[in-house]
C-alpha cells in the first residue's frame, strides 16, 4: 500500500483553513453585534448639534425663550454664568467642541457645564441631564469633575482668598455699626451626608447625625460672604476638634494676618474675634453668648450675639439653596471629588454675591491677594513671639472683657 503524503497534508490545510474561517467569522459576527469601537460600547444618537440649538435658543439667543427664567433655573445671573463659561473653557480644553474622526461633531462647551452646573444646582443624578442637554452620563461626570477643578484653579485665589486691608476695615465697619466692634465674622460647622462612604471608613465618619458625614468649617459676614472653608474631616468629630485640626488662625499666628486694632472698654485689642456658640473654647478670638443671662444688659447682649451669630448659619442655608448636590446625600466615592465640588460651590456662591451687589467692595485688585511669586524676605517671628501669640489667641481672661 502505497501512502500519498502530499493528498494527507492537503487535507489537513482544508480542514484547518475552514476552521479558522468559521472562527474569524463568529468573532466578526460578535463584534459587529456590539457596533462602535469598543466592545461592549453602545453608540446612542442622542442629536448632538440638535441638543445645543435647542439650550441656545431656551438660555441664551437674543431674545431666548427664558429671559426670565435664566435667574431661576441657574442660580445666577446669565453674564455671569457666561464668564464662568468662558474662563473654563479656556482653562480646560476638554469643553472646547470638537468633531471626531468621521467629521461629526461633538458636545458643545454650553452643554458640557450646563450639564456639570444643573448637577450641582438641582443635585440629581448625572443620568437625569440626558433627555435635555442630550449628554451621556459619564460624559456628564467627566465634565463635573474637570469643570469643578476648573472653577477653583480660575476663581479659588480671588473668591477664596482671606480678607485683605480693604476687607478686614469693611468688616470692622459692619462689625461696629451692629454693636461688636472687632469682629470679623461668625464661624460654626456644616455636616454633608456621604451616601457612599466606604463601608470600611463609615465608622469613622460617623458622628451624632448617625450616618457617615463630612464636614465643612467655615466664617461668614453679614452679607453671606464665606471668608474661610475647612473642608474634609470626618463627621464623628465635634466643633472643638475640627478647630484644633483647622488653619483658621495660621496667618495671626505666623505673624502674616492685617492689623486689628480697635478698643472696648478702656482696653486696647490687637486681635479681631469671630461669634460662636457654646461649643467652642473660651478664647480671646471667640465672643459667646452667655447662658442664661440674668438682668437687662446681659440679657440684651445674648440676644444681639445669637443674632448676628446667625450669619453662618444664614450663609449654610443659602449655600445648599443655591447648590442642591450639599445639601443631598453625596453619591460620588472619593474625598477628592467631594472636597473640589465643596470648593466650587463656595466659590460660585461668592461670585453671586459680588454680582449682586450684596459686597461693599466689588472692586477688587487681584494682585493684591494673588502677589507674583518672590522669594520672601519678610520678618519670620521667632519660637518665643509664636507662643506668645499662641496663648494670646486662647486667653480666657480677654475672652471674659470681651
Amino acid at each position: 500500500m502505497i501512502l500519498n503524503i502530499e493528498e494527507e497534508d492537503n487535507d489537513d490545510l482544508d480542514v484547518f483553513y475552514a476552521a479558522t474561517r468559521r472562527s474569524e467569522g463568529f468573532s466578526e459576527g460578535r463584534l459587529r453585534r456590539h457596533r462602535g469601537s469598543v466592545s461592549g460600547h453602545r453608540t446612542v444618537n442622542r442629536g448632538r448639534v440638535e441638543g445645543h440649538e435647542r439650550l441656545y435658543r431656551d438660555y441664551f439667543a437674543t431674545p431666548c425663550v427664558y429671559e426670565s427664567f435664566f435667574r431661576m433655573r441657574f442660580r445666577m445671573s446669565r453674564p455671569l454664568f457666561l464668564r464662568i463659561v468662558n474662563e473654563v473653557e479656556q482653562y480646560d480644553p476638554y469643553f472646547i467642541q470638537r468633531t471626531d474622526a468621521v467629521g461629526v461633531l461633538g458636545l458643545s462647551s454650553l452643554q458640557k457645564i450646563t450639564a456639570a452646573y444643573r448637577i450641582l444646582a438641582y443635585g440629581t443624578p448625572a443620568d437625569s441631564v440626558d433627555e435635555y442637554i442630550i449628554i451621556g452620563e459619564s460624559t456628564a461626570i467627566e465634565s463635573l469633575r474637570r469643570f469643578v477643578k476648573a472653577v477653583i484653579a480660575m476663581f479659588g485665589d480671588h473668591y477664596l482668598r482671606s480678607p485683605n486691608n480693604i476687607d478686614i476695615a469693611r468688616l470692622l465697619q459692619t462689625g461696629e455699626q451692629r454693636g461688636f466692634p472687632g469682629m470679623l465674622g461668625s464661624i460654626d460647622c456644616m455636616h454633608w451626608k456621604w451616601k457612599n462612604c466606604p463601608t470600611a471608613w463609615q465608622g469613622m465618619y460617623t458622628g451624632h447625625c448617625h450616618e457617615p458625614t463630612i464636614i465643612l468649617e467655615a466664617v461668614a459676614s453679614q452679607d453671606l460672604w464665606i471668608w474661610h472653608a475647612f473642608f474634609g474631616l470626618p463627621g464623628s468629630l465635634n466643633d472643638i476638634n475640627v478647630l484644633d485640626r483647622s488653619p483658621v488662625f495660621t496667618l495671626l499666628v505666623n505673624g502674616h494676618a492685617p492689623p486689628v486694632n480697635y478698643i472696648i472698654n478702656g482696653h486696647d485689642y490687637r486681635m479681631g474675634y469671630y461669634l460662636a456658640d457654646g461649643i467652642y473654647p473660651n478664647w480671646s478670638t471667640f465672643v459667646k453668648t452667655i447662658p442664661c443671662p440674668q438682668g437687662l444688659k446681659k440679657k440684651h447682649f445674648a440676644k444681639a450675639q445669637e443674632s448676628a451669630r446667625k450669619d453662618v448659619e444664614r450663609a449654610f442655608g443659602v449655600l445648599q439653596a443655591r447648590f442642591a448636590i450639599v445639601r443631598g446625600p453625596a453619591r460620588f466615592w472619593d474625598e477628592e471629588t467631594l472636597a473640589d465640588i465643596m470648593k466650587a460651590c463656595i466659590i460660585m456662591h461668592n461670585m453671586v454675591i459680588e454680582d449682586e451687589g450684596d459686597v461693599g467692595n466689588n472692586d477688587f485688585d487681584g494682585s493684591d491677594a494673588n502677589p507674583p511669586v518672590e522669594v520672601s524676605h519678610a520678618y519670620t517671628p521667632e519660637l518665643e513671639d509664636f507662643m506668645q501669640t499662641h496663648y494670646q489667641i486662647r486667653d480666657s481672661v480677654t475672652h471674659s472683657q470681651l
